[in-house]
Parts: C-alpha cells; sequence; structure tokens
C-alpha cells in the first residue's frame, strides 16, 4: 500500500495568468511561494501547493493546446480555517467572484461547511471550513474497514466503522 497523507499540490493549465493569480493569490490569499522562468507560478495553500503554468510558456506547451474542451477535473478543495461565511462572501464579492450556497459536505476530515467558487477559468473551487462537532454532523460518518483514522483532534476520532 501508499502511504497518502493529503494533497501536495494541484496544477492547472491556464490562459490568462494574471486573472487567475487575481483570484488565487489576492482573493484566497495565496502567497507565491516560487517562479520558474520555465513558465510556473508555485502558490501555498496551507501545507499544499497549487501550480499555475500559461500554456503559452516553455512547459505548456508541452501538454499541448490551450484547455477549451471538456474538464479533466471536477473541482479541488482548499481548506478553510476558520469558516466565516459572510468574510468569505465578502472577499469573493469585493473582487466579482460569486459564491454558490454554504452546503454540509463530506472531506478528508468529515462533515463540515463549503462553498463552490469558480475560478477566471472556469474551474471550481471548494473551499471547505473544519469539520462539524460529532453531535452537529447532517449524518454519522462512515469509513471503510481499514481507512485511516481522522485526523488528531477529529471529534470522531477513534469511532471507525
Amino acid at each position: 500500500m501508499i502511504p497518502v497523507v493529503g494533497l501536495d499540490h494541484v496544477v492547472l493549465r491556464v490562459r490568462d495568468p494574471d486573472a487567475m493569480l487575481d483570484f488565487y493569490r489576492d482573493t484566497l490569499g495565496c502567497p507565491v511561494e516560487r517562479e520558474l522562468d520555465i513558465g510556473l507560478v508555485q502558490l501555498r495553500a496551507g501545507s499544499s501547493l497549487i501550480d499555475l503554468v500559461p500554456v503559452d510558456s516553455e512547459l505548456g506547451r508541452k501538454g499541448g493546446g490551450p484547455p477549451d474542451g471538456p474538464r479533466n477535473m471536477d473541482h479541488f478543495c482548499l481548506q478553510v480555517e476558520p469558516f466565516d461565511e459572510e468574510s468569505i462572501r465578502r472577499a469573493l464579492a469585493s473582487r466579482g467572484y460569486r459564491a454558490g450556497p454554504v452546503e454540509a459536505r463530506y472531506g478528508a476530515r468529515g462533515d463540515g461547511p463549503s462553498i463552490y467558487v469558480e475560478d477566471p477559468e472556469g474551474n471550481t473551487v471548494e473551499l471547505k471550513g473544519p469539520p462539524f462537532a460529532a453531535e452537529d454532523a447532517p449524518h454519522s460518518i462512515q469509513r471503510m474497514p481499514g481507512s485511516p483514522l481522522p485526523p488528531p483532534g477529529d471529534p470522531d476520532a477513534g469511532q471507525q466503522q
């Protein structure tokens, strides 16, 4: 078995790097960690990275033309703590982004609040808050036999089913 412990990075091939930096760096607050001359900008998203590769850069041309057909990714999820719906909506709206409704969704740490928003190139980004307390979760957490236990501090730690 391969011991996967979390999301390391996501690579997005982009048509408009400036618009994407406006969204990920300036709106979501992911700082630029490094830029390489081959056409790669890496942004820090907590313990993970979001890589932006312009399709017309040296690196981007290796992947073919711009992505204008069917998407090859449904969405990716960024953990947001604290999860304050009002401030998240205000920050997104102030930069022209429209968020969907807050819904309880299941993720790596359990059920918690989340909002979907699209970046400038149509990629769906889920902004997900910390897990609900066990008594507030919309349903009980079910784990496959042999699945790892949740992170320390998870109210359901040790209740593997």
